[in-house]
């Protein structure tokens, strides 16, 4: 059965936007970055094509994420923490844990002896984004003391930004500053790691040292898809967009002037109009911000939206749409005839970021790869 609203996937696109990373990150590695089901996007087949490609990494942000690609043959890295509940999977399916403190470690390390089994873990540091592993300054004991566990093989060692889609904030490079001075230390203590990673999109295009020494990887998420925040006008990269949203003209009807349009009665019409209703919603990820103020496409027309989007639907003006029959494909993102809408053009009206915005589009929506 033919779905009403469909994600058009550009598999092409993306493996394109991954080769130019790849090369611009050079001669750092790539870590795919493909938490919440690939940004929405369709985990499964993004990982399945990033590994052909020859992917070095993958980083998920929790256990069932790391289970569902624990087949394939590439390291997955849990890049936040891991619950106390959680913490048995990942020694059985041989992921690399994170360790975010001594204490954290020892749960991983009984639960490690008690498989039989030596993890792989990645040491996570606070840098300066205030969210989760040890504070740059203090980490160092208690890392020494992370080391004498006899069950976890420390392999990396990481940070993230809070601020790397602006370029001129000097607070990132207070955040490399304070990463490499522990690392430093800990390599002058004899430690060695394979997987010394810093930056994340954002990061890999404004800061390009962080594909340099002792930086050794990069993670690259929604810029595997062609985007980035909002706050970035121009990618050093050559990416391109990947998705497109469509779905279908339901009803067509002529309304008179004074007509009351969808919930609270948003929209009036000022004079007799074509009206239609598309088969899409907010719960297939059309943001409510766009009620009364956002766009569709159909054969080539931008046609307003008219009142408050709701969950399944939404009405729009079809005065201007030439020969315009029920079942006619709409374009909610992408381009038809001389008119583009994108995900960035839905994140400014909702006034957010288009990780939002992707990661909003519904699991009722087919994911159809092209």
């Amino acid at each position: 059965m033919l779905s009403r609203v469909n994600l058009e996937i550009n598999s092409a696109q993306i493996a394109e936007n991954f080769l130019n990373i790849k090369k611009y990150a050079a001669p750092a590695k790539v870590m795919a970055v493909l938490k919440a089901n690939a940004y929405g996007i369709g985990v499964k087949k993004i990982a399945d094509l990033l590994v052909s490609l020859g992917v070095d990494m993958i980083g998920v942000a929790e256990i069932n994420e790391a289970l569902e690609l624990s087949h394939l043959n590439v390291p997955i890295q849990i890049l936040g923490n891991l619950l106390p509940h959680e913490i048995s999977d990942a020694v059985r399916i041989n992921l690399v844990a994170p360790l975010n403190n001594y204490e954290h470690a020892c749960l991983i390390d009984r639960e490690a002896a008690k498989q039989g089994k030596i993890i792989r873990g990645a040491l996570t540091i606070d840098s300066g984004m205030g969210r989760l592993g040890m504070v740059a300054e203090d980490a160092y004991e208690e890392i020494l003391k992370i080391r004498e566990l006899k069950n976890i093989r420390i392999v990396g060692i990481y940070s993230h930004f809070s601020s790397a889609f602006n370029k001129n904030d000097g607070y990132t490079a207070f955040q490399i500053e304070r990463f490499k001075k522990l690392y430093q230390r800990l390599i002058a203590d004899n430690f060695s790691f394979e997987y010394v990673h810093i930056g994340a999109s954002d990061a890999i295009n404004n800061f390009p040292e962080i594909s340099k020494a002792p930086f050794n990887m990069v993670r690259s998420g929604i810029n595997l898809y062609g985007y980035a925040d909002d706050n970035i006008p121009d990618t050093a990269m050559t990416l391109k967009g990947c998705v497109e949203l469509k779905t279908y003209l339901s009803s067509i009807r002529t309304l008179k002037a004074g007509s009351a349009l969808g919930y609270g009665r948003m929209h009036k019409l000022k004079k007799d109009s074509l009206v239609g209703t598309i088969a899409a919603g907010y719960a297939d990820g059309l943001p409510l911000a766009l009620s009364n103020r956002g766009y569709v496409l159909i054969n080539g027309v931008l046609c307003p939206v008219l009142g408050r989007i709701s969950m399944d639907y939404t009405t729009i003006l079809l005065d201007n749409v030439p020969q315009v029959k029920l079942g006619d494909e709409v374009v909610c993102i992408g381009r038809q005839g001389e008119y583009e809408i994108t995900l960035d053009d839905w994140a400014k009206f909702k006034g957010t970021h288009v990780y939002e915005v992707l990661c909003a589009i519904g699991m009722r929506v087919n994911r159809k790869f092209i």
